[in-house]
């Protein structure tokens, strides 16, 4: 029997050849990965971050062939761990995931060790999730109007945690402290997750935190959700109101999660790791655990995730400068 490429003329058993080539330095460039990879969380165990990570690691691993490794550096708002991958070599075997603090710090440190933008190559912004606010099952308030009223009644006596100074959950109280008049006492961990630890302790009062990190222990009777700080309310949590609904409209602030490189990490590298986490996204298992968290799943391109980080720090830049927060 004769085969199809004995059948072709000599130019186009090279340009057919070209193509298939093409396609497997596509699908596998360079070879790579041919060892594990290591993906810094810059935040403590069991918070949002940690927790996304957590979620993605196995179908990740599976779909780029080697372990995926989570490393836990927290620290300094996020900075010891993402200072860490911007100091790395730029193989693509050193990943962080990072979070809307990335785009905060800029505003509230006076120097960096690092540019948030220059010193990074952007592989995908992987999910974005709205903030909620619960309190401890010991507050006697069941809404947001009782919340405040409360805070006002004693000024200072509630204390707030967030998983750092200027994360998303912080500014998200002090937005309400600008809405509401109030003055809630600000408690920052080094991550949401010994924030929610002492939440659930009765050792602050209340949080802004991702369903990524609070979701169960609001399904447990842990803790008492009283708004959802988004537009609209949230498929997991559709009896819970959104910050307008409870009264307090200009509240809106949420949190999402993305992947960086070192600078100087080959396009094909970042370009192929990006198409992989968005495959693994679509897997029906994967999407419905991560959408189940309470998350929307963006997955968006290098270039899309470069353009967002850059408006996210202007903006956060504006919000810090309006609530007057300085670095702690």
């Amino acid at each position: 029997m004769t085969s199809i490429s004995s059948r072709l003329p000599p130019c186009l058993i090279l340009i057919a050849a070209g193509a298939i080539a093409a396609s497997v330095h596509a699908a596998d460039p360079g070879g790579y990965p041919n060892k594990p990879i290591r993906m810094l969380v810059p935040f403590a165990p069991a918070g949002s971050a940690d927790t996304l990570a957590r979620t993605i690691q196995a179908a990740l691993s599976e779909a780029l062939g080697q372990t995926l490794v989570i490393d836990n550096r927290p620290g300094a708002s996020s900075v010891i761990g993402t200072d860490m991958t911007a100091k790395a070599v730029p193989d693509g075997y050193t990943l962080v995931m990072i979070t809307t603090t990335h785009s905060v710090n800029p505003s509230l440190m006076a120097k960096l060790p690092f540019d948030p933008v220059k010193d990074f190559a952007p592989v995908s912004l992987v999910v974005s999730q709205p903030n909620i606010l619960v309190v401890h099952p010991s507050v006697p308030a069941k809404t947001v109007k009782e919340l405040v009223a409360l805070a006002k009644a004693k000024p200072g006596s509630i204390n707030f945690a967030s998983g750092g100074n200027g994360s998303s959950p912080h500014l998200s109280g002090e937005l309400l402290n600008i809405v509401a008049g109030i003055q809630l006492t600000h408690i920052p961990y080094k991550s949401s997750g010994p924030g929610v630890t002492d939440l659930l302790g009765g050792h602050v009062q209340m949080m802004f935190v991702g369903p990524l990190a609070i979701e169960p222990h609001i399904r447990a009777g842990r803790t008492r959700p009283l708004a959802i700080a988004d537009k609209k309310r949230s498929a997991i949590l559709p009896e819970v109101p959104t910050m307008t609904e409870a009264g307090f409209a200009g509240v809106e602030t949420g949190t999402w999660y993305g992947i960086l490189a070192p600078a100087r990490t080959p396009p094909a590298i970042t370009g192929y790791l990006h198409r992989t986490i968005q495959r693994v996204l679509e897997q029906p298992d994967l999407k419905a655990r991560v959408l189940s968290q309470g998350v929307d799943i963006v997955a968006s391109s290098p270039a899309e995730f470069e353009k967002f980080i850059i408006a996210e720090i202007a903006k956060w830049s504006r919000v810090v400068k309006q609530a007057g927060v300085r670095a702690g």
